[in-house]
């Protein structure tokens, strides 16, 4: 009868381990999976911030730029 118990035991602790494994390697590739998408929303951001200083820029460039010169009509 110990025999038996043990072997249940034994496969109760191996199905545990193997449940724990997993949970613990879900974890780690989550963790990793948001690690990866902050860094990218973080990037978007700043290129978008540069985007929209570059077009800022190139507005007031344009405004300020002398009227180009037409030339007569003869």
């Amino acid at each position: 009868m110990s025999a038996n118990s043990r072997k249940s035991r034994d496969q109760a602790e191996s199905a545990f381990s193997k449940t724990q494994t997993q949970s613990l390697s879900l974890g780690r590739i989550l963790s990793e999976q948001d690690a990866v998408s902050q860094a990218r929303e973080e990037k978007t951001a700043r290129l978008r911030e540069l985007r929209l200083e570059k077009q800022a820029a190139d507005l007031l460039a344009a405004a300020n730029a002398p009227a180009p010169k037409r030339k007569a009509k003869r």
